[in-house]
């Protein structure tokens, strides 16, 4: 059996979905005192002065601080069933589907938030590692439950989950430098939907 990676955004759809996801769950009195608290530090990200795990602590922190968890489930699965469905690549579909007809274990590695990955994953009959935001007492804090599943944090995770060498071969998909890390861990590495020598 082999072990299949797969990063979610822009590898298995067709745009980054956090964004997305935001702009579906946060209220938009939230959204639009949020535009203005946090443009300094998007236009920052894309002019390559701020790191993209800056950016999306202060999103999460702005945009979700405070509401209530069933609320922010309930966003997540109506995203997982509306949204998701209608950006997803056909070839990257085709090629999770090429790995399961083998047999082999495939696992979505996402920063993205699990409130919607969850659904999709579940659905899919794919396993998941991702980002999970923090809630006490039903309520979401607006700081991430550890560490974001960026950069470097995905083959870590990756590891602490399953035994590399347990498999024939492990393969990884990405579509970002921040996926190198995690293709870097691969016997075979697709990089944009090609494969990478």
């Amino acid at each position: 059996m082999n072990l299949a990676l797969f990063d979610f955004d822009g590898t298995i759809t067709t745009k980054e979905m956090l964004p997305a996801f935001v702009h579906s769950a946060v209220p938009p009195v939230r959204l639009r005192l949020g535009r203005m608290l946090l443009a300094p530090w998007i236009a920052g990200y894309k002019f390559g002065w701020v790191s993209g795990i800056s950016v999306r602590e202060k999103i999460a922190r702005v945009g979700f601080r405070g509401m209530r968890e069933a609320d922010y489930l309930t966003a997540g699965d109506r995203f997982a069933r509306e949204a998701l469905p209608m950006v997803l690549r056909p070839e990257a579909m085709a090629r999770i589907a090429w790995h399961k007809d083998r047999g082999d274990m495939v696992v979505i590695v996402s920063g993205g938030f699990d409130v919607y990955l969850s659904h999709w994953c579940r659905a899919h009959g794919l396993e998941l590692i991702c980002s999970k935001l923090e809630v006490a007492d039903g309520v979401l804090t607006g700081r991430y439950d550890g560490a974001q599943c960026v950069r470097e944090a995905k083959p870590r995770r990756v590891r602490e989950r399953y035994a590399l060498e347990a498999y024939d071969a492990v393969y990884a998909y990405g579509d970002t430098p921040e996926d190198f890390a995690l293709l870097e861990i691969a016997d075979h590495r697709w990089y944009r939907g090609e494969p990478m020598m």
